[in-house]
């Protein structure tokens, strides 16, 4: 049975009615129709399938409420907040992990900077190893320069023409890796002024909440 009256006037209709002690114990179920009027009954109405209702108990009080079904929009939507939530409490883990491993591996900010001379000694020493080779390869190279000069007009003796070629290709293979060890002389210097940065940050935070 569905009554279109307000919850408080239902039951006072049904007090008058001397439902007694019994209907008043029972529970309802309400909800909005399209206009905004409440719309009641003993079991769920019909009209309110498909909307949020509410459950009343004898006393008036609303003992539960259920939210309307989400369409299919909202279901999407729903799903994309979920999504974006996991992410993001993922990227706040792994933020965490790092910061502990930070403070983990550096105690003060003078480590940060041993480590960082450390690492760029590593790679400038690498470099001077291979800009010496350089200097090697092109010394070599003059010298088969030097022979060819004999055979303008002439075929190269192969060995002569490998030599060029060897010393070509050495040459090139060095300055490819000196290229790449200023690449990483860049890559050392941006890391350790980031771990710097977030260790100050850290620790600056940790001495106040302290």
């Amino acid at each position: 049975m569905a009554l279109r009256a307000p919850v408080r006037q239902l039951f006072a209709v049904l007090a008058l009615a001397g439902a007694g002690q019994a209907v008043a114990a029972s529970s309802f179920f309400c909800c909005a129709d399209d206009s905004g009027k409440q719309v009641c009954g003993d079991i769920l109405p019909q009209i309110c399938y498909g909307r949020a209702y509410r459950e009343v108990g004898g006393s008036g009080r609303t003992l539960r409420q259920v939210e309307a079904p989400l369409t299919a929009e909202q279901r999407a939507q729903r799903a994309a907040d979920e999504e974006r939530r996991k992410v993001q409490e993922a990227a706040l883990g792994e933020q965490k992990r790092k910061d502990q491993a930070l403070l983990n591996t550096y105690g003060t900010e003078k480590d940060i900077e041993s480590l960082r001379r450390r690492a760029e000694q590593d790679v400038n020493l690498a470099i001077k190893g291979a800009t010496e080779k350089i200097a090697e390869a092109r010394k070599q190279r003059k010298k088969f320069e030097d022979e060819a000069e004999f055979y303008k007009k002439k075929q190269l003796p192969a060995a002569v023409d490998k030599g060029l070629r060897d010393a070509d290709y050495d040459i090139k293979a060095l300055e490819s890796v000196i290229e790449s060890k200023k690449t990483e002389l860049e890559a050392i210097r941006v890391k350790y002024d980031e771990d710097r940065r977030r260790f100050l940050e850290l620790t600056t935070h940790r001495n106040v909440v302290r």
